[in-house]
């Protein structure tokens, strides 16, 4: 039997895909919200987490980079299925998911816009630990391969487009305020942006954040 986990923070979503999924003779689903998937995970030892990228919690504190850190480095740990956007020119193909889900070491990526067969498909492979990718996410990728900020940068620059200040970002990231500082200045380079807030702007509006 395949344990699986989806994790998805809209809940009719969430139980109408577990529902789905479910009917499977040879998986067994639980589902979560992304502020439960540690616990969650730690508590059903699923062989595969369906992880929605899409979700702004996925990119946050408690998204799929602690996630993979917490319960996927572990012997016999779960591996993970990133659900995500197809990939297309322009901002709305939002290559930001996929960098995350590529960092996290997910090992399967389905398009949103796949059918269900496609996604059990995906997740019987993942759990015989075989790596499989939708050929519409091909242009998401070369997008992602081209964000300039590193995973800690785009981790304080969400966090800042939340609205946290600099004491916020630093209590939320384990860092000195001055080291956030650092990242920040780091940002608005790389971006060339004018500000904060203009660094915000661009990578919302290349689809970074």
């Amino acid at each position: 039997m395949i344990r699986v986990l989806l994790v998805h923070d809209t809940y009719l979503l969430r139980t109408a895909l577990a529902a789905l999924v479910g009917r499977e003779t040879d998986i067994e689903v639980s589902s979560t919200a992304w502020h439960g998937a540690v616990g969650k995970a730690r508590a059903v030892r699923p062989h595969v987490c369906v992880v929605d990228m899409d979700s702004p919690e996925a990119g946050g504190p408690r998204g799929v980079g602690l996630l993979s850190e917490d319960c996927c480095d572990e012997e016999g740990g779960p591996s993970l299925l990133a659900l995500a956007t197809a990939g297309r020119p322009g901002p709305a193909g939002r290559p930001g998911p996929l960098r995350r889900a590529f960092e996290a070491r997910a090992l399967g990526y389905v398009s949103k816009n796949a059918s269900p067969g496609r996604l059990i498909e995906s997740i019987r492979r993942v759990a015989k630990g075989e790596r499989c990718v939708d050929e519409s996410l091909g242009f998401g990728f070369l997008q992602a391969a081209e964000i300039p900020l590193t995973p800690r940068e785009l981790a304080v620059l969400s966090l800042a487009a939340e609205g946290a200040s600099i004491s916020e970002i630093a209590c939320s990231l384990h860092l000195s305020k001055g080291t956030v500082r650092n990242y920040m200045a780091a940002i608005t380079r790389k971006t060339g942006a004018r500000n904060r807030v203009d660094a915000i702007r661009i990578s919302r509006g290349a689809g970074w954040l």
